[in-house]
């Protein structure tokens, strides 16, 4: 992976080697003038977009190879556990969006149940309607089924969030480069590493099966860039469409609210915000709640109560704020007593993630994407519920491993290969252990 001057930035082309950075196709002389534009580039258009995009397009190819291995891993296990790489791509949650994409809210079978092993007219409206509805919409094309739309459409978000989590490395190195204590680093390069860690994620299997890890991975990231380069219509449009997708999207909800006060609060007396700024900040307040708001909306107007949605997951899957008592009991219980894989790692993987939070507030991660972080962290930590379903739930929280891909941006190749190769494989096997040996959800 080769890694790139400072001066990459996802929005312009590479500077030309001896034209003092500036790109212009213009060559400068001897003496330092500047003579007039040249009729023609001579390079082609298409090499020449390539080569301003290529951070992208590498992006992409990471992280395919990264998700390939892992469903290689994922097909050889399913080969020796006697199922089908079909099956293990769409348990569990998979069969409740694949049920209400095919047959709505109202119609999914009876043989789904929630936690409790009970089935009701409530059920199936725990889940948002984001993902499955638009796996839905693709499912009416000629030719394709539930089950192709429902894979094809997480490959496609997958990508998106490649590259959006590439664009967030670059930004967080850029803006970290006069402050972090780890210092600067290779812009494109922490992109690119960051993508690697995103895709190698323990659970990062969820971003290929039928889950809403994908869109909300997607869209949470493009919101978070938005935030950064200050496009809050972006912010705002990504965090409102966050609100169909799952309970999660309150937090950056949260964030690009809070980001957009923020800016209003502090520019109000500067010249350098326009009236078009500010108007697009109050306008990120209003688009951001309104997906999650919707939803709770159609949810009590279905049950009748403004609290229905958090009545149904409740009481069917257990899953309350308990400020961390759940949690905690699990890993003590885990890491004493248990003989197990799955629950040991689990436990393993709730604890690096603090100490993930940890060493991004110590860089001083930029903090709309340290409050994201640190909000999703508590969410899902401090709720009780179905604790081997942690490490999927904290997977978006990768923002929190901008440091370390900083770090392996500024380290050796071979230093870095060392610790990305057994991440890589680590992730592929786990991944597919939990799909295909472990026998509970998760």
């Amino acid at each position: 992976m080769a890694t790139p001057t400072d001066v990459d930035d996802p929005g312009r082309p590479d500077p030309d080697p001896g034209t003092g950075g500036v790109d212009d196709g213009r060559p400068i002389s001897p003496g330092g003038s500047t003579p007039a534009r040249r009729s023609a580039d001579p390079r082609p258009p298409f090499a020449d977009w390539v080569r301003r995009h290529r951070w992208c397009i590498d992006a992409l190819v990471v992280y395919l190879v990264i998700r390939a291995i892992g469903i290689l891993t994922l097909a050889r296990f399913a080969d020796l556990r006697d199922t089908t790489l079909g099956k293990a791509l769409t348990v569990w949650d998979g069969q409740w969006m694949l049920a209400i994409a095919t047959h709505g809210y109202d119609g999914v079978p009876t043989s789904l149940t929630d936690a409790r092993g009970i089935h009701t007219s409530d059920t199936a409206f725990a889940f948002f309607p984001g993902y499955p509805y638009l796996v839905g919409l693709l499912a009416k094309l000629p030719g394709v089924t539930p089950f192709g739309a429902a894979l094809t459409l997480n490959l496609v978000l997958g990508c998106i969030a490649a590259v959006g989590a590439a664009r967030l490395g670059m930004a967080c190195a850029r803006l970290m480069s006069s402050h972090s204590p780890i210092g600067p680093a290779p812009e494109r390069a922490t992109g690119l590493f960051l993508v690697v860690l995103f895709a190698a994620t323990p659970m990062s299997i969820v971003l290929n099966m039928a889950y809403t890890e994908a869109m909300f991975c997607a869209l949470a990231t493009w919101a978070l860039i938005g935030i950064l380069e200050k496009r809050w219509l972006l912010a705002g449009v990504m965090a409102g469409l966050c609100g169909f997708c799952r309970p999660t999207a309150a937090v950056i909800i949260g964030v690009v609210v809070l980001a957009s006060i923020v800016f209003l609060w502090t520019g109000r007396h500067s010249s350098a915000v326009t009236g078009t700024d500010r108007a697009r900040a109050a306008a990120a307040i209003v688009l951001s709640p309104l997906g999650y708001l919707t939803y709770l909306g159609v949810v009590w107007a279905h049950t009748g109560s403004p609290t229905g949605w958090f009545r149904i997951q409740t009481e069917g899957w257990d899953t309350e704020f308990d400020w961390g008592v759940a949690a905690f009991n699990f890993v003590n219980q885990q890491l004493v007593n248990s003989s197990e894989v799955a629950p040991t790692a689990t436990s393993w993987i709730v604890l690096s993630t603090l100490v993930m939070l940890a060493v991004a507030v110590w860089a001083r991660l930029p903090w709309p994407v340290l409050l994201f972080g640190s909000l999703l962290v508590a969410q899902i930590v401090l709720s009780s519920g179905l604790m081997m379903s942690r490490p999927r739930l904290l997977l978006p929280a990768f923002v929190l491993l901008i440091p370390l891909a900083m770090a392996l941006a500024r380290a050796r190749p071979a230093v870095a290969g060392l610790v990305i190769v057994p991440i890589v494989v680590g992730s592929s096997w786990f991944g597919a252990h939990m799909l295909t040996v472990f026998p509970h959800a998760m």
